[in-house]
């Protein structure tokens, strides 16, 4: 497959200002008036819901796929807030790349950012086609411009022309979100060839340097770099020796990139999630054993679904979270940290 194909069906920007938020405030500044607490939940139409209970908890059924695995063949298929999400036009007239945005958080993050008011780029392994076109189809559905451009990210060349193409295609970039990853379970070192590693590096270090690096003369103050960590950049597992290095270096790179661009005015933080259910776990991350009781070890009790953390990637590219730059977000169930 041509790595420079793309997918750009939508011109349509839709501006919206402020004027959101004023009309929010004044809506509850009557009942606040009048010594009226605003309106709870069940006025949104959000009830209050159980989180232990919210989703899908083990035992699992075993299954596994050839890496990198589709979302869409999973049992269960993982809740990337294709029917939940509601935006309100906190992201309008943004333009975002994002990394593995096929499936995962970067699918969360890329229907929400759509719903937001951003217009997004999405890259992929070409092997991950399918999940890909739903997301652009949704992106589409927003009303925002989508773009879907396949390649390896192992490849210097490509990591740079992924982000030309999309500074073309969206007219500019605000955001970049660094979320592919490759995760493969490995009893012992002696089990990880150097062939393995590299690619494991390659994927989760040396692409998001690459892609940073021919972001950053389009990104303007007030842009957003966020990057996918782990929890296993501070509690790492002993089958994950790989893995877990590459996530320790992200949270770190975050710190001291933030610090680097903090004078340009260029914010840098990142998310840390816990067990998530993604692809990664069915195509060679986790084995069956652990598949099947995937999330039991949390406080919940079960995994989180990457619909739960697409608020989190929101809340980072937002303007509203100006002062926070060199964060680790954490999403873990109630274990671990940050």
């Amino acid at each position: 497959m041509d790595p420079s194909k793309i997918t750009n069906p939508m011109t349509r920007r839709t501006m919206v200002g402020s004027a959101g938020i004023g009309l929010a405030a004044a809506a509850v500044g009557p009942a606040a008036a009048q010594g009226q607490p605003p309106p709870g939940p069940e006025a949104t139409g959000q009830p209050l819901t159980d989180p232990k209970t919210k989703y899908p908890r083990p035992p699992f059924k075993g299954q596994s796929q050839p890496w990198p695995g589709l979302a869409g063949k999973m049992d269960p298929q993982p809740d990337h807030g294709e029917t939940s999400y509601r935006g309100s036009g906190r992201l309008a007239g943004r333009r975002a790349l994002i990394t593995g945005g096929d499936s995962g958080m970067g699918r969360a993050a890329a229907i929400a950012y759509a719903r937001e008011g951003a217009d997004v780029a999405i890259n992929y392994h070409p092997d991950e086609e399918p999940d890909a076109q739903e997301v652009v189809t949704l992106i589409r559905e927003a009303g925002r411009k989508g773009m879907a451009i396949p390649g390896d990210i192992r490849d210097e060349a490509f990591c740079q022309r992924l982000v030309e193409q999309a500074v073309q295609g969206l007219g500019g970039l605000d955001i970049v979100v660094s979320n592919a990853g490759r995760q493969q379970t490995h009893a012992s070192i002696l089990d990880i060839s150097t062939e393995q590693f590299d690619w494991t590096m390659k994927t989760n270090i040396y692409a998001p340097f690459w892609i940073i690096k021919a972001a950053l003369p389009h990104l303007a103050p007030g842009s957003a770099i966020i990057g996918t960590a782990s929890e296993q950049a501070y509690d790492p597992s002993p089958d994950l020796y790989d893995y877990a290095q590459t996530k320790a270096a992200t949270m770190n790179y975050v710190k001291s990139l933030a610090k680097q661009l903090a004078g340009k005015g260029i914010r840098v933080n990142a998310v840390a999630p816990g067990p998530i259910w993604t692809p990664l776990q069915v195509s060679g991350g986790a084995t069956q054993e652990k598949l099947q009781k995937f999330g039991s070890q949390t406080p919940l009790g079960r995994p989180g679904q990457p619909a739960e953390l697409a608020s989190i990637y929101v809340q980072l590219a937002a303007a509203d979270a100006s002062f926070a730059t060199g964060q680790v977000y954490g999403s873990a169930g109630g274990s671990g940290q940050p």
